[in-house]
């Protein structure tokens, strides 16, 4: 179950008008940090992702089920529920036996999948799947909403980067 402080970030993302994917970033960066911690681990970058969008969906935030085609159809199946259960459409059945077994194998997990370079080769493979025009798309959107004080503080460490790269 998500922290009452993951669930008020996300909702204030949403009135910020990000997107869905967005809100559910910060139930993401939940995850990983427990990870992180060593509350429990993940056996894929993938999976504790995975964990974290579950997590967001069951919270409410709007984020369907990937398309057939994209994912397993147990995996399908699975976001479905959570979605569903997040809009209020189904109640979660509790499974104790369930959570608990699930539980005790996360704990024997690695820890190391929450590590920066195991999230930045994540990253760099799930963004070279993406075009060039849908990733200029996405950074186009993120300027919209980031807001005067944030943008100015990206572009101060863009041009200090760029700075560094001609020295």
């Amino acid at each position: 179950m998500p922290r009452q402080e993951i669930i008020r970030k996300a909702r204030q993302d949403k009135r910020a008008g990000k997107s869905p994917s967005t809100q559910a970033g910060e139930f993401v960066k939940d995850e990983i940090d427990r990870i992180r911690k060593g509350k429990h681990g993940a056996r894929s970058t993938k999976q504790a992702i995975a964990i974290g969008l579950s997590e967001a969906r069951r919270a409410g935030v709007d984020l369907p089920p990937p398309r057939k085609g994209r994912t397993k159809k147990a995996t399908r199946r699975s976001a479905q529920y959570a979605y569903e259960v997040g809009q209020g459409k189904r109640t979660a059945k509790r499974r104790p036996k369930v959570s608990r077994a699930v539980a005790g194998v996360l704990k024997k997990e690695p820890r190391s999948t929450a590590s920066r370079s195991a999230l930045s080769k994540q990253g760099k493979r799930a963004a070279s799947r993406r075009s060039a025009a849908s990733r200029s798309a996405a950074a186009r959107k993120a300027s919209r909403t980031k807001g005067a004080k944030v943008r100015s503080t990206a572009a101060k460490k863009a041009a200090r980067t760029r700075a560094r790269r001609r020295s």
